[in-house]
């Protein structure tokens, strides 16, 4: 970014940042380009831009816009949050080692230990909140640390400068999946993590109309890696989903706020509710995380967890007769939607030290009326 940007609010750059007026025509909004090639004046004499799959300039406005509200000097695109770190995971030869939250998201377990681990990948699970449960899976040929914060679905805070400081030790790099916390409210790459990860499906898009990856990193080398990855693999977002994901960050900010209130009230209610068991939400001031969300986040987010006090039937019974709240995987968007992991996104753990308590349930909070919501779930859970 420039030295105006950097000086801009959030707001303002994700309104303005890659996304500036046409030149040629002063069109407000970025064009979509579908053009597949580009004309060139003479063989290797182009504009920037050769072939779509290389680059294009609805998704170079993508890229600069995500990597600069990530404080990034480079960003990456894909065409989902899995062939993001699909190319990540992609870097590392037979016989380096991944150390992952006990707690990861589904996809991102079934990645690493069932496609990697069979091409040798070798990988070990920690609880990354506990300094001697990550020292104790960290090996000399640990090359990445796999961290959420807060986590998918169990809402677990972890400080991201203190597990950066233990991947160096050994040489590692840290991966953040900053995807439930957003940049609006956090910034990994400030606090010594050297990859930052997103599923752009979620909170970026926000409208449950775009599937999106991307990758935000500052080190030259890195960048380089991922560019050719980037390129040789073709995993790429259309230029339409590109503009998608430009129109839905422009509003960021402002959903992101709309989310956060709504999920400290609904976490509230269901803090007090007689069916709940336990709540999982950092903005809880008895959560375990909730200092350290405190200090390295500026709100606590969107999404609230919880187990019944029923176990797994009051969990299948509740989420199957919610009416505002839409049973249906995903999250981050204008909609509310409510799910039971242990049979939806995390079934790819079942059986595995990461399996999912079965009458856990996690809330994607939206934007509709809080008293709509809390009705809602009073009827469900009644």
């Amino acid at each position: 970014m420039s030295g105006r940007e950097d000086a801009w609010g959030f707001e303002t750059r994700a309104v303005h940042v890659g996304q500036e007026p046409d030149e040629t025509t002063g069109a407000i909004t970025v064009p979509i380009h579908l053009a597949t090639t580009f004309v060139q004046a003479a063989p290797g004499q182009h504009r920037g831009y050769e072939y779509s799959r290389t680059s294009n300039p609805t998704r170079a406005a993508l890229e600069r816009s995500v990597a600069g509200l990530e404080g990034a000097r480079h960003g990456f695109a894909f065409a989902s949050g899995m062939a993001a770190e699909d190319a990540l995971v992609g870097l590392l030869r037979s016989g380096d080692h991944v150390v992952l939250g006990d707690d990861a998201y589904g996809g991102t377990f079934r990645l690493i230990a069932r496609v990697y681990g069979e091409r040798g990948i070798e990988w070990s699970a920690a609880d990354l909140a506990d300094a001697d449960s990550l020292a104790a899976a960290l090996r000399p040929e640990t090359r990445q640390v796999w961290m959420e914060t807060p986590t998918n679905p169990m809402l677990t805070v972890v400080d991201i400068a203190a597990v950066a400081d233990a991947a160096h030790s050994v040489g590692a790099r840290l991966v953040v999946d900053n995807t439930f916390a957003t940049p609006y409210l956090q910034n990994p790459l400030g606090l010594d993590a050297d990859i930052v990860v997103h599923s752009s499906t979620k909170y970026l898009g926000g409208h449950s109309d775009v599937v999106g990856g991307f990758i935000a990193v500052d080190d030259e080398g890195l960048a380089e890696q991922l560019a050719f990855v980037q390129n040789a693999a073709g995993a790429v977002p259309s230029p339409f989903d590109c503009y998608l994901l430009l129109r839905g960050i422009k509003t960021l900010g402002v959903r992101m706020d709309r989310h956060c209130g709504n999920a400290v009230e609904v976490a509230s209610y269901l803090n007090d509710h007689p069916a709940v068991a336990t709540v999982l939400y950092p903005g809880l001031v008895d959560h375990p995380g909730h200092q350290i969300a405190t200090r390295q986040m500026s709100g606590f987010g969107g999404m609230v967890s919880c187990i019944l006090a029923g176990g797994e039937a009051a969990a299948v019974a509740a989420v199957s007769s919610t009416r505002v709240f839409q049973l249906a995987e995903s999250l981050g968007a204008v909609e509310s939607l409510i799910e039971q992991p242990s049979t939806m996104t995390h079934l790819s753990v079942a059986d595995s030290p990461l399996a999912v308590d079965p009458g856990l349930i996690r809330l994607s909070v939206g934007i509709e009326t809080i008293d709509d919501l809390l009705a809602d779930l009073d009827q469900a859970l009644a």
